[in-house]
This record gives structure tokens, C-alpha cells and sequence, in this order.
């Protein structure tokens, strides 16, 4: 890897502005002076310093946000906050990227990271990853809706989805509200809105409680995001 594109990526600024940096003799590497940008270095075997602090280079990031509502699932947008916007600098420079989507009114966990070969394995029809969403759901869900579900209700357009388990945590039988738990292993798209829609019921309020091994964790408030431990990675990856 270029010397000019690993700095960079660990947040020195712009290429441009890296480049100045190296014309002031402040990059070493092995304990020698570097000031040609397109110096191929190893960051696993190289040892890289600036102003004599060493540079900890990390090729792939993974993020758990809690997301908030308001906030859209995507890098970029012209008319709305994107989840990249609620990242502070240092932790964006490496360009992360949603693991797939949630509503712009769903909450809960989601995964950012650059690491496309995870994406893709955690995005794969053929993987059928959990995923866990606790709703709110205007009407009173039955024994019937869960039998249902457990055998894959017709969606709108005629798409036949996967079995699924539902769970009836509380019902509000005076507010006519339900509180359910719903486990599915597909991501078609406003696909838990559309399982509720098909059974005659309305989500209200949606929250992504888990993605395959990785729950949401409880110390996040919405809009908070801290990147993943090793354990959790691993567990990811199924390591």
C-alpha cells in the first residue's frame, strides 16, 4: 500500500495535505524518513511513525450504531441525515457503509463497516441471517397470526416468505396494541410492516433488536455507535 493513501485512511487529512506532511520529514518509516508519496509500505511488518508517534493502521472498521428515526440508511442524500453523518471524522475517513437498510422511522441496530466481503455474507439470500425487531403493533396479534407466520405469509406482491417467529410479549387489549418480538431470516424490503400488513395488523414502532450473532447493546443511546471488540467480529465472520 501506498505510504500517501495508509495515512490518509488513519485520518492525517487529504491526500494533498499528506503530502505536505511528508515533505516535512515528519513520516518515518522503519526509523527512516519517507517523503515520496508513492512508497509502497506494510502495515502489518512495517514499522510507521509520525512526529514519532506510531501509526496503528486498521484496514477494515465495524461499527454498532443504535440508529435513531429521521436518520436514512444510506452514505449519502440530499434531502435527509444519513447514518454516515451521525459518525465523527476520524471514524468516517475510512468510508464504512450501512450492512444493509432500516427504515427512516425504524430504529435499533445496525452494522456499518467497509468490509464488503462481510457485507455480502451478511447480506447473502443464501446465508438467511437472523434478524430480530421488537414491534409495536396497532390491533391484537393471535395464536393464529403467530401459527402463520411460522409458516410464511403471502406479502402484497404475491412474494411467499420464510417461516418466521413471532412472539407475543404484551397486548393492550383497551389501547388495541400488541407487543411482539419477530425473528425473520430474509430482508425483503418494509418486510416486518408487510408480515404485519398481511395478517390485517399495523406496525407502529419498530426497533432491530439483533443481526445474526450480535445483539444491540443496551449502553447505546439512539444515535451512539461504538466500534465492534475482537469476540465480536469473530463471531460475525463465524470464526
Amino acid at each position: 500500500m501506498r505510504i500517501d493513501k495508509l495515512l490518509a485512511h488513519s485520518g492525517f487529512g487529504t491526500r494533498k495535505e499528506v503530502k505536505k506532511l511528508l515533505k516535512s520529514k515528519l513520516v518515518w518509516v522503519n526509523e527512516e524518513p519517507v517523503t515520496d508519496p508513492k512508497v509502497h509500505v506494510n502495515p502489518e511488518e512495517d514499522e510507521i511513525a509520525v512526529g514519532g508517534e506510531p501509526v496503528h493502521y486498521q484496514e477494515f472498521v465495524y461499527f454498532m450504531m443504535n440508529k435513531p428515526q429521521d436518520v436514512i440508511s444510506a452514505t449519502e442524500d440530499v434531502y435527509h441525515h444519513t447514518v454516515i453523518d451521525l459518525l465523527e471524522p476520524q471514524d468516517s475517513i475510512q468510508e464504512p457503509f450501512p450492512v444493509g437498510r432500516l427504515d427512516i422511522d425504524t430504529e435499533g441496530f445496525l452494522l456499518l463497516t467497509n468490509d464488503g466481503a462481510l457485507a455480502h455474507q451478511l447480506l447473502s439470500p443464501k446465508k438467511h441471517v437472523d434478524k430480530v425487531y421488537e414491534a409495536v403493533v396497532d390491533g391484537i396479534v393471535t395464536e393464529a397470526d403467530k401459527e402463520a407466520f411460522a409458516k410464511g405469509v403471502t406479502l402484497d406482491d404475491g412474494y411467499e416468505t420464510l417461516p418466521a417467529e413471532l412472539e407475543i410479549l404484551s397486548v393492550d387489549e383497551e389501547a388495541g396494541q400488541s407487543h411482539t418480538r419477530l425473528t425473520i431470516h430474509e430482508g425483503k424490503f418494509h418486510q416486518v410492516k408487510r408480515m404485519f400488513e398481511a395478517v390485517g395488523k399495523e406496525v407502529t414502532h419498530l426497533t432491530r433488536i439483533s443481526m445474526g450473532p450480535l445483539e444491540l447493546d443496551p449502553a447505546l443511546e439512539l444515535g451512539q455507535y461504538r466500534a465492534l471488540t475482537k469476540e465480536e467480529i469473530s463471531l460475525l465472520k463465524g470464526e
